[in-house]
């Protein structure tokens, strides 16, 4: 009795494949099929920059590949780098790094509005706003995020990208940092960069 009722399930179902509308493929020809048959999907656009410290002497890497809704940013810290513990991260909109130790020509964060710091905020988050980085007890981090907040390309603008870690802790409400403090990092993000 099962076997019986297996088979007239296939039957049916191959009844059911043979009575549904061709795909859109099926009636292409020549060149036409030929290149949907060898197409490669474009390589995702991509960014990197070197990680600055407190000093200025280079402490990491940072990338950013655009994915399909978002952009996938890895920061690698060297030991030393930072100081042991959780750090604010932000993308800010001038990417600009030259002012060592403060790094405050890196400007506001990137599509910051006002009190809309923050990836608790009701009234945000803005573009730039980033989970925070974790530095382990040798100044070291690995980090890797994912943000739906922006697109890389509109971002690597004329101003540039830039990515700064601070001293504190982010608390992702208050206004206009999270309370994250002084800028302890800094990277210039540029297309095909170092």
């Amino acid at each position: 009795m099962l076997i019986r009722f297996t088979l007239a399930t296939s039957i049916f179902a191959l009844g059911a494949c043979a009575s549904a509308p061709p795909h859109r493929h099926e009636h292409m020809e020549g060149p036409e099929m030929h290149m949907m048959a060898t197409a490669t999907p474009p390589a995702p656009a991509s960014a990197r920059g070197t990680v600055l410290g407190a000093a200025g002497t280079a402490v990491g890497t940072v990338t950013a590949v655009q994915g399909i809704k978002g952009v996938l940013i890895k920061v690698n810290v060297e030991e030393g780098g930072l100081t042991p513990g959780w750090h604010g991260i932000h993308l800010h909109s001038v990417g600009d790094c030259s002012d060592v130790g403060t790094y405050k020509k890196s400007a506001g964060h990137q599509g910051m509005t006002e009190g809309g710091h923050g990836l608790l905020n009701p009234q945000g988050p803005e573009e730039g706003d980033l989970p925070n980085i974790w530095a382990g007890a040798d100044g070291s981090a690995k980090y890797e995020a994912y943000s739906g907040l922006f697109e890389l390309a509109p971002a690597l603008d004329a101003d540039g990208l830039a990515l700064v870690i601070h001293e504190s802790v982010d608390d992702h409400m208050s206004q206009p940092i999270g309370g994250a403090g002084a800028r302890v990092a800094c990277a210039v993000i540029e297309e095909g960069g170092s």
